[in-house]
């Protein structure tokens, strides 16, 4: 018995730990095709003024294009590394390319902010 809770807890804390290593990114079918999507299912976003794994979406953008922010323990795994901010908070990367939500997206599966500003910011896909 002392085994079986033994080895019921080493596999509670591996995946615990993988849970806090990378955010697992979702997909969803939106009308512009196939996207990423944070765990609320809304619609993730890349910024073109983004360069280098940096953030340039800071200030009165960053409100209106909130950040996929990465818990303080986080661990990038694969093609999900992390960005520290301006302001300091870590944010989730796909592929080097910081990811954002849009404020005026309502309701999951929504893509208000792709083409967004003369095309700088895009859907996030897969």
């Amino acid at each position: 018995m002392t085994k079986s809770f033994a080895a019921l807890a080493a596999l509670a804390l591996m995946l615990a730990s993988s849970a806090a290593s990378a955010q697992a990114l979702k997909t969803a079918d939106t009308a512009k095709g196939k996207t990423f999507v944070d765990a609320k299912g809304m619609t993730l976003y890349t910024f073109d003024k983004d360069a280098g794994g940096k953030s340039m979406c800071n200030g009165p953008c960053a409100d209106n294009w909130p950040a996929l922010l990465a818990a303080d323990d986080a661990k990038p795994t694969a093609d999900m590394t992390i960005v520290v901010r301006d302001d300091g908070k870590k944010m989730w990367a796909y592929k080097g390319k910081p990811l954002y939500t849009f404020k005026k997206d309502m309701a999951a599966g929504d893509t208000n902010g792709d083409g967004f500003l003369n095309g700088a910011w895009h859907i996030a896909k897969p």
